[in-house]
C-alpha cells in the first residue's frame, strides 16, 4: 500500500492518494515525541540517567529494553550509564533515529502528552500508544498508527524551531534523496521490514514551501537504513512533487509501485 499527500502549508492538498489509510508509524512518530517534548515545559538541558529499560504501555508486563542489535545509533549506545541532557537526547532521536533516546523521553514525557500531540495537529486517524520494541504491548495490540495526510497536518502544525529540529535528520535516503543536491528539507522518515515511511516540509528557493508525507507498506520495504528498495519509490514519488513546486496542479502517474 502506497499513501501519499502532498500540499502547501495553509493550503489545500494538490496530491493525495490513499492519504487516510493507517500505517504502522515506525520512526515517524518520533515527530510527535520531539513536539510533546518542547510543549512539556521541561528543562531541555536538564541531564537524565540513560538507561535501557522502560515501562510498558501494557500494565502489569515487565520493563521492556532495546536489543543492542537494533539500535541504529552507536553514538546514543555508548552514553549508557550516563547522564544525558533531554535536548542531546531529542537531537540523536532526530538526528540519527535513536530508539534509546526516543524511549528515554517517551519515559520522561508520557505516552499520552505524546498521543495529544496528534489530536492538537488535527490528525484523524494516527495515535501513539506504545515505546519502541515493547513487545507486550505490541503482541495486545496496542500501537502506533500514522497516515500521510496526518503527517502533512502535524508538520505543518509544528513550531518553526521544532520543525527546525527536523533539518537535522541525517538519514537522507528516500524523500531527500529525490531532491536537487543542497535543496533544504525538514523531514523524519521509518523503516522496518515491510515499512518504509518519510515526511517533510521542502523548502525550494524558486517557489513556496510544500509538505509531503508518503507512507509505504509492502514487500519492497527491506528494512535497511539505507539500501532499501522502497526508498527509491519514495525518491521517485519525491522527484516527481518536485517538479510540481510552481503549479501545485494533481501528479498523474503515482501508484502502486511494481514488485518485481
Amino acid at each position: 500500500m502506497l499513501s501519499v499527500y502532498a500540499a502547501v502549508p495553509g493550503g489545500p492538498a494538490y496530491l493525495a492518494r490513499n492519504p487516510d489509510h493507517p500505517h504502522y508509524a515506525a520512526s515517524t512518530m518520533k515527530v510527535a515525541v520531539l513536539a510533546a517534548l518542547h510543549r512539556s515545559g521541561l528543562d531541555l538541558d536538564a541531564k537524565v540517567p540513560l538507561r535501557n529499560a522502560f515501562p510498558s504501555a501494557l500494565p502489569g508486563a515487565p520493563d521492556y529494553a532495546i536489543p543492542p542489535d537494533l539500535e541504529v545509533d552507536a553514538e546514543t549506545w555508548a552514553l549508557l550509564g550516563r547522564r544525558v541532557s533531554l535536548r542531546r537526547l531529542a537531537r540523536q532521536m532526530i538526528a540519527h533515529s535513536s530508539d534509546l533516546a526516543t524511549n528515554t523521553l517517551l519515559a520522561h514525557i508520557g505516552i499520552d502528552a505524546v498521543d495529544e500531540i496528534w489530536r492538537l495537529a488535527g490528525a484523524g486517524h494516527s495515535t501513539t500508544r506504545r515505546g519502541i520494541e515493547d513487545a507486550a504491548a505490541r503482541a495486545a495490540g496496542i500501537t502506533n498508527l500514522v497516515t500521510a495526510a496526518d503527517l502533512v497536518r502535524l508538520l505543518c502544525w509544528l513550531p518553526r524551531p521544532v520543525l527546525g529540529e527536523l533539518a537535522h535528520n541525517r538519514h537522507r535516503v528516500d524523500l531527500a534523496a529525490g531532491l536537487p543536491p543542497g535543496t533544504r528539507i525538514a523531514f523524519k522518515n521509518g523503516w522496518i521490514t515491510g515499512v518504509r515511511h518519510s515526511a517533510a516540509v521542502v523548502l525550494p528557493e524558486d517557489a513556496p514551501p510544500y509538505a509531503l508525507a508518503v507512507c509505504y507498506t509492502g514487500p519492497l520495504a527491506s528494512g535497511h537504513a539505507v539500501a532499501d528498495p522502497a526508498a527509491r519509490v519514495l525518491a521517485r514519488v519525491s522527484a516527481r512533487v518536485w517538479s510540481l513546486r510552481h503549479t501545485g496542479r494533481s501528479a498523474s502517474g503515482v501508484g502502486e509501485p511494481a514488485t518485481g
